[in-house]
């Protein structure tokens, strides 16, 4: 199937003075959240694109799957559709799931679900929750209670909409101190109670079922039986990387903000996870998910960058993740933790091997 088949040509816009009329970026609720936006920023300085950071753009005759690869790639859950030079129209995450959902009900959620959950406390404040988003690349946080328990489920839409709710009712005077209050307010008051779940054995078309009637952008995953224990979380981008999967030669890896891939090549990255598993050979690898992030911190001009790497396996998921300056740094201290957890993933494996013909020695005396 081609795009052209899910796109529609009605979209909003939104006029950054240009004058040309002509497309430059796509604007997220992300974008809105950066901490140094004032509230007098043009739309214009959130959607310049740059060298690093093309704008993004997808043929009308791209097929599914490496429509769903960009979408992942930019960060964006909607991208224009081009028809030659022109700008036909958009295709958004929500046309692809509803396009291929009676085509994943052979997937579970366990095998694709988020498992190294970022997660805040009902005491935390919105500040901490603006922070964790931005810094781990999520739309949504699972909050827990003082007990440890599941408490409710605080998003980026949750965060803006009490933003924007605020500077609404406020003068321009007013708003430098109650920035500082709205960023001080505890976690309590902006999340939301009501709690959507899945459970790690429900098939993925089911959850996406509920995710698109709902309008949630993702689901908190628990164990059967269990719905205060948070084990993970589901999103729609978890389902759009399931889609683009390949049976290629070659491992299968996306990366996320691959515009800071500086003096690293997309190449570079694929043969150094594939050298660490071909390492442990009876280990396969189905996926690999690079994601890059740029700190404000600098030395010497190069950003700090934080990577995170994770795998999909046949023993399980197993990541690393590693901070240093420049894309380059980052990814080797990340894929040297990588290389740790999965020698310590084996380990388990070999363990719990151990202890079944052990099990199974002793019923036979």
């Amino acid at each position: 199937m081609d795009i052209s088949a899910i796109a529609t040509p009605e979209f909003e816009s939104v006029d950054v003075d240009t004058h040309d009329g002509e497309y430059r970026n796509v604007l997220t609720e992300r974008d809105l959240l950066q901490s140094h936006v004032e509230d007098d920023a043009k739309v214009a300085s959130l959607t310049k694109p740059s060298r690093n950071d093309p704008a993004p753009k997808i043929d009308r005759d791209e097929d599914v799957r490496e429509t769903a690869r960009m979408l992942i790639e930019g960060g964006v859950k909607v991208a224009p559709v081009f028809e030659g030079d022109s700008l036909w129209g958009i295709v958004t995450a929500d046309a692809i799931l509803k396009a291929v959902i009676e085509n994943l009900d052979s997937l579970r959620v366990e095998d694709i679900h988020s498992e190294d959950v970022v997660t805040v406390r009902e005491d935390d404040g919105v500040g901490l929750v603006i922070n964790r988003l931005r810094e781990h690349g999520v739309s949504r946080l699972p909050v827990r209670n003082e007990n440890g328990r599941l408490a409710g489920v605080v998003t980026t839409h949750d965060i803006s909409d009490v933003v924007v709710r605020n500077m609404d009712t406020q003068t321009r005077g007013d708003r430098a101190g109650d920035v500082e209050r709205v960023l001080d307010m505890p976690v309590y008051d902006v999340m939301s109670s009501l709690v959507a779940t899945t459970t790690t054995g429900e098939s993925v078309r089911e959850a996406v079922r509920r995710m698109l009637a709902d309008d949630y952008g993702g689901l908190v995953v628990t164990p059967e039986g269990d719905d205060d224990t948070v084990v993970g979380v589901v999103t729609k981008t978890d389902v759009l990387r399931a889609l683009s999967y390949t049976e290629r030669e070659h491992l299968d890896v996306q990366i996320t903000n691959i515009e800071l891939l500086e003096g690293l090549s997309r190449d570079a990255v694929r043969q150094s996870i594939e050298e660490v598993a071909d390492k442990y050979s009876e280990m396969q690898v189905l996926h690999a998910h690079v994601r890059f992030h740029e700190h404000e911190e600098r030395m010497r001009g190069t950003p700090l960058v934080q990577c995170q790497i994770r795998l999909r396996t046949s023993e399980g998921q197993v990541a690393g993740s590693g901070e240093g300056y420049g894309a380059r740094n980052g990814f080797s201290i990340a894929l040297d933790k990588l290389e740790r957890n999965v020698l310590e993933l084996k380990g388990i494996t070999a363990d719990e091997e151990y202890r079944g013909q052990l099990l199974r020695k002793l019923d036979e005396l």
